[in-house]
């Protein structure tokens, strides 16, 4: 149990530095094909979602902690705190949007490895302006 909890711990920030660097096909490679996240369904469908949320911002920075993961076989959860800074561009640039709140992650394990089935980040605390996530 604890190989699977490391393995979904680096899953997890791999998913985070590829949203970052806008890695699209990484965070696709990381979801069940029928996998929902951000309200979309499919893995074109989330990333597409989450090209459109974050096209007119800056760079961002997804950090992540307090991990906490149960595993029953071929089945897990994550509960992970993440603090989200995202930084304006355009006619957004020098404001910046935080949010912190926690991710809740449902895991299936695949012959690839674990994969997310299902997603949902709640939002605790949120700083600056949301317009950041506007796109000009």
């Amino acid at each position: 149990m604890s190989d699977d909890r490391t393995a979904i711990v680096e899953l997890l920030a791999e998913f985070a530095a590829a949203t970052d660097t806008r890695d699209w096909e990484t965070i696709a490679s990381l979801l069940t094909d029928d996998c929902v996240a951000y309200g979309a369904r499919g893995p074109e469908a989330v990333v597409r979602r989450m090209q459109d949320h974050l096209g007119g911002v800056g760079p961002t920075q997804h950090l992540l902690g307090d991990h906490r993961v149960s595993v029953a076989e071929h089945e897990a959860r994550s509960l992970t705190y993440g603090r989200v800074h995202h930084q304006g561009a355009g006619p957004m640039s020098g404001s910046f949007f935080e949010c912190m709140g926690d991710y809740d992650d449902r895991w299936v394990r695949t012959d690839a490895g674990w994969r997310i089935a299902r997603r949902w980040f709640e939002i605790r605390i949120s700083l600056g302006d949301v317009a950041v996530l506007r796109p000009a």
